[in-house]
Protein backbone atom coordinates (compact mmCIF):
# COMPACT_ATOMS: atom_id res chain seq x y z
CA UNK A 1 0.00 0.00 0.00
CA UNK A 2 3.08 2.48 0.63
CA UNK A 3 4.55 1.60 -2.46
CA UNK A 4 1.06 3.40 -4.34
CA UNK A 5 1.45 6.68 -1.88
CA UNK A 6 4.70 7.16 -3.22
CA UNK A 7 4.01 6.78 -6.89
CA UNK A 8 0.87 8.70 -6.40
CA UNK A 9 3.19 11.47 -4.98
CA UNK A 10 5.90 11.27 -7.33
CA UNK A 11 3.09 12.04 -9.91
CA UNK A 12 1.91 14.76 -7.41
CA UNK A 13 5.38 16.34 -6.83
CA UNK A 14 6.18 15.99 -11.11
CA UNK A 15 2.77 17.50 -11.94
CA UNK A 16 3.38 20.67 -9.79
CA UNK A 17 6.94 20.94 -11.17
CA UNK A 18 5.65 20.97 -14.60
CA UNK A 19 3.19 22.96 -13.39
CA UNK A 20 5.48 25.62 -12.01
CA UNK A 21 7.59 25.38 -15.11
CA UNK A 22 4.59 26.09 -17.63
CA UNK A 23 3.58 28.90 -14.88
CA UNK A 24 7.12 30.48 -14.93
CA UNK A 25 6.85 30.31 -18.86
CA UNK A 26 3.89 32.12 -19.41
CA UNK A 27 4.05 34.73 -16.26
CA UNK A 28 6.98 37.22 -16.95
CA UNK A 29 4.46 40.09 -17.50
CA UNK A 30 2.26 38.90 -14.85
CA UNK A 31 4.88 39.44 -12.00
CA UNK A 32 5.92 42.96 -13.92
CA UNK A 33 9.63 41.72 -14.90
CA UNK A 34 11.02 43.98 -17.40
CA UNK A 35 12.87 42.37 -19.70
CA UNK A 36 14.82 44.75 -22.74
CA UNK A 37 13.18 44.26 -26.67
CA UNK A 38 10.91 45.19 -28.95
CA UNK A 39 7.38 46.13 -28.19
CA UNK A 40 4.62 44.33 -29.77
CA UNK A 41 2.94 46.01 -33.00
CA UNK A 42 -0.91 46.42 -33.01
CA UNK A 43 -1.49 43.53 -35.06
CA UNK A 44 0.53 41.11 -32.19
CA UNK A 45 4.24 41.01 -34.38
CA UNK A 46 7.00 42.68 -32.74
CA UNK A 47 7.64 45.85 -34.52
CA UNK A 48 11.34 45.13 -34.80
CA UNK A 49 12.22 43.46 -38.59
CA UNK A 50 14.64 41.72 -40.73
CA UNK A 51 15.11 42.49 -44.57
CA UNK A 52 14.88 39.72 -47.08
CA UNK A 53 18.17 38.64 -48.41
CA UNK A 54 19.75 41.91 -48.88
CA UNK A 55 16.93 43.48 -50.40
CA UNK A 56 16.51 47.17 -48.34
CA UNK A 57 12.79 47.38 -48.92
CA UNK A 58 11.39 44.16 -48.26
CA UNK A 59 11.11 43.92 -44.43
CA UNK A 60 9.44 40.72 -42.62
CA UNK A 61 8.93 40.39 -38.92
CA UNK A 62 12.07 39.29 -36.61
CA UNK A 63 10.10 36.04 -35.80
CA UNK A 64 10.94 34.70 -39.44
CA UNK A 65 14.11 32.88 -40.17
CA UNK A 66 15.66 31.94 -43.83
CA UNK A 67 15.47 28.69 -44.88
CA UNK A 68 18.78 28.22 -46.59
CA UNK A 69 18.16 25.14 -48.26
CA UNK A 70 14.71 26.12 -49.91
CA UNK A 71 16.60 29.76 -50.77
CA UNK A 72 18.68 30.85 -54.07
CA UNK A 73 19.58 34.30 -55.33
CA UNK A 74 21.74 35.22 -58.54
CA UNK A 75 23.17 39.09 -59.12
CA UNK A 76 24.56 39.73 -62.79
CA UNK A 77 25.10 43.15 -64.07
CA UNK A 78 21.94 43.50 -64.94
CA UNK A 79 19.66 41.44 -63.00
CA UNK A 80 19.14 40.57 -59.40
CA UNK A 81 16.53 38.38 -57.65
CA UNK A 82 16.30 34.67 -55.90
CA UNK A 83 13.69 33.09 -54.49
CA UNK A 84 13.93 33.76 -50.24
CA UNK A 85 12.15 30.86 -48.14
CA UNK A 86 11.43 32.10 -44.81
CA UNK A 87 9.85 30.37 -41.83
CA UNK A 88 8.45 31.43 -38.32
CA UNK A 89 5.69 31.05 -35.99
CA UNK A 90 3.37 33.38 -36.81
CA UNK A 91 -0.25 33.89 -38.05
CA UNK A 92 -0.62 33.55 -41.18
CA UNK A 93 -3.32 36.26 -41.13
CA UNK A 94 -1.00 38.53 -39.17
CA UNK A 95 2.15 37.90 -41.32
CA UNK A 96 -0.08 38.44 -44.83
CA UNK A 97 -1.12 41.73 -42.76
CA UNK A 98 2.14 42.63 -41.92
CA UNK A 99 3.81 42.12 -45.53
CA UNK A 100 1.26 44.31 -47.06
CA UNK A 101 1.73 47.42 -44.45
CA UNK A 102 5.66 47.16 -44.53
CA UNK A 103 5.48 46.33 -48.73
CA UNK A 104 3.59 49.54 -48.97
CA UNK A 105 5.57 51.64 -46.19
CA UNK A 106 8.35 50.70 -48.45
CA UNK A 107 6.73 52.05 -51.77
CA UNK A 108 5.42 48.86 -53.28
CA UNK A 109 2.45 48.51 -54.99
CA UNK A 110 -0.07 45.71 -54.12
CA UNK A 111 -1.31 44.65 -58.05
CA UNK A 112 -2.41 41.46 -56.99
CA UNK A 113 -3.82 38.97 -54.16
CA UNK A 114 -5.19 35.46 -53.87
CA UNK A 115 -6.23 33.54 -50.96
CA UNK A 116 -6.83 29.68 -51.59
CA UNK A 117 -5.15 26.91 -49.32
CA UNK A 118 -1.88 29.85 -49.37
CA UNK A 119 -2.12 33.24 -50.00
CA UNK A 120 -0.04 35.02 -52.94
CA UNK A 121 0.16 38.36 -53.05
CA UNK A 122 2.05 40.15 -55.78
CA UNK A 123 3.49 43.66 -55.75
CA UNK A 124 5.77 46.06 -58.61
CA UNK A 125 7.86 48.86 -58.31
CA UNK A 126 9.69 50.72 -60.73
CA UNK A 127 12.26 47.78 -62.49
CA UNK A 128 11.59 45.66 -59.36
CA UNK A 129 8.43 42.64 -58.66
CA UNK A 130 7.78 40.60 -55.58
CA UNK A 131 5.97 38.11 -55.29
CA UNK A 132 4.98 35.96 -52.12
CA UNK A 133 3.42 32.65 -51.19
CA UNK A 134 2.72 32.33 -47.54
CA UNK A 135 1.23 28.81 -46.53
CA UNK A 136 0.73 26.91 -43.02
CA UNK A 137 3.58 24.49 -42.20
CA UNK A 138 2.98 21.01 -40.29
CA UNK A 139 0.53 21.68 -37.80
CA UNK A 140 -1.99 24.69 -38.76
CA UNK A 141 -1.97 27.56 -36.70
CA UNK A 142 -0.26 25.67 -33.74
CA UNK A 143 2.46 24.62 -36.36
CA UNK A 144 5.28 27.35 -38.33
CA UNK A 145 4.12 29.38 -41.68
CA UNK A 146 6.40 29.56 -44.46
CA UNK A 147 6.52 32.63 -46.67
CA UNK A 148 8.41 32.47 -49.94
CA UNK A 149 9.76 35.38 -51.38
CA UNK A 150 10.16 35.56 -55.47
CA UNK A 151 12.34 38.73 -56.26
CA UNK A 152 13.07 40.52 -59.51
CA UNK A 153 15.15 43.58 -59.99
CA UNK A 154 16.04 44.68 -63.41
CA UNK A 155 19.06 46.69 -62.79
CA UNK A 156 20.08 47.68 -66.18
CA UNK A 157 16.09 49.10 -66.80
CA UNK A 158 17.14 51.14 -63.14
CA UNK A 159 20.04 52.43 -64.98
CA UNK A 160 18.36 52.93 -68.40
CA UNK A 161 20.54 50.83 -70.39
CA UNK A 162 19.68 47.23 -72.05
CA UNK A 163 21.08 44.19 -70.53
CA UNK A 164 23.79 44.42 -72.81
CA UNK A 165 24.74 47.80 -71.73
CA UNK A 166 23.79 50.24 -74.52
CA UNK A 167 21.55 53.10 -73.52
CA UNK A 168 17.93 52.39 -74.07
CA UNK A 169 15.95 54.79 -76.87
CA UNK A 170 14.29 57.77 -75.71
Amino acid sequence: MKMKSGRRNAGVVFGAILFMALLGGCSSGMFNVTEPGPTPASDGLTSVTTMVEGYGDIELPIEMTLVPDKSIALRTDSYQGGVHSYSGRVQIGSLKDYIIASMRNNKWKLVGEATYKNVLLAFTKPNKTCMVVLSEGIGGGFGKTDAVFYVTIDVAAANRVTPFGAPLPQ
